[in-house]
């Protein structure tokens, strides 16, 4: 029975795991390695839950809001708060093709200045084409909370874009 599980996991995990890791990315303004450790707290989640996740109507949805259920946990973390990244990691490797690396430089510092909230709402709605119903139930919120956030994101969006194609620089 534990071996029949186990495989059949596997094979979830086989079949997910790289949409699952571009999303984090993309949730997380490109940063891979906390979109690792979102990918690896989720699937823990599924695995513990996983006869809850094989009876779910939509396991599409059920493992978009673990992971966004996972990005919320990480960021109450207090030493989260008082960490500091840096911009290049020496011993960082080039993004994966499909990893979100092949966003604009632009486009993902904009998205990274994103508040959580709205960065997922504009993650689900435009990047995997969700609707706003499939969106709220992703992030645990209303309808109308999604078109505020994803509103006042593109607004976000379209200024930071405008101001790095004015300056030319890129952050």
């Amino acid at each position: 029975m534990k071996r029949d599980r186990d495989e059949q996991f596997h094979s979830f995990v086989l079949s997910r795991r790289s949409r699952l890791v571009r999303t984090a990315t993309l949730l997380t303004g490109g940063d891979a390695h906390l979109a690792e450790d979102l990918v690896q707290s989720t699937l823990t989640k599924l695995y513990v839950a996983w006869p809850a996740v094989q009876r779910a109507d939509n396991i599409e949805g059920y493992l978009r809001r673990t992971l966004v259920n996972a990005l919320t946990d990480e960021r109450r973390r207090w030493w989260r708060r008082h960490e500091r990244s840096v911009a290049e990691l020496p011993d960082r490797s080039r993004a994966e093709p499909g990893s979100g690396g092949d966003l604009d430089d632009g486009l993902r510092a904009a998205l990274r200045d994103l508040p959580p909230k709205m960065r997922a709402a504009v993650v689900f709605r435009f990047f995997y084409d969700l609707s706003v119903a499939d969106t709220a139930d992703a992030l645990g919120c209303s309808e109308g909370t999604v078109k505020s956030q994803t509103a006042r994101a593109l607004d976000r969006l379209r200024a930071a874009l405008d101001e790095s194609s004015l300056t030319g620089v890129t952050r």
